[in-house]
């Protein structure tokens, strides 16, 4: 089934926060199949990726009010909860899974396209997004997601230790390292 366009699916989220079980069964319907494919790529086990997916789906059920329009695409609001599920899961089961830095960058522009991007979403693909998102993901996966939490997200560094369920002095020093490493991988490709 073709996920719809972002209008449908804000249209879905804003039934899903009224609770509506059949908006939730389209939205699962029409997005879960990429969503799947997503966590896939972050975790290579399917039992993961389900597990991964289910939890995010209850995720999405409870917290679709919280969605805002103004901030991200309804896929890419989805997809960072996918991700940042299938980041929590490996903390708990504490294995190694190799992601595939090069590669990593084209799968999550390939979970977020849309027929039709939004402004935003061009102005995302400029040089400086992709320079940005290049030297992003050369980070360590947990600076990348207390940044992302902090930035994408808006959390204080309270907000993202609680989320991370870590010291409030380790975020901050995550934040700063990560900043400092995507300031001077900026620096570098600036000069190249």
């Amino acid at each position: 089934m073709p996920i719809p366009d972002s209008s449908e699916l804000k249209n879905l989220l804003a039934a899903v926060a009224r609770k509506d079980a059949d908006a939730f069964r389209s939205l699962y319907d029409t997005t879960s199949s990429k969503l799947f494919g997503f966590a896939l790529r972050i975790l290579n086990k399917r039992e993961l990726a389900e597990e991964v997916l289910q939890e995010s789906f209850v995720s999405i059920w409870n917290n679709a009010a919280s969605y805002q329009a103004s901030l991200a695409a309804p896929m890419t609001w989805m997809t960072t909860i996918v991700r940042n599920k299938a980041f929590d899961l490996l903390r708990r089961v504490d294995h190694a899974v190799e992601i595939d830095a090069d590669n990593f960058d084209k799968d999550v522009m390939d979970a977020l396209e849309s027929a039709d991007p939004t402004p935003i979403e061009a102005l995302q693909m400029s040089g400086d997004a992709k320079a940005l998102a290049h030297c992003f993901s050369r980070l360590e996966g947990l600076h990348q997601q207390a940044i992302a939490l902090s930035f994408y997200h808006d959390l204080s560094h309270s907000e993202v230790a609680e989320q991370l369920a870590l010291p409030i002095g380790t975020v901050k020093t995550w934040i700063r390292r990560g900043l400092e490493r995507l300031r001077l991988c900026l620096t570098k490709l600036e000069g190249a």
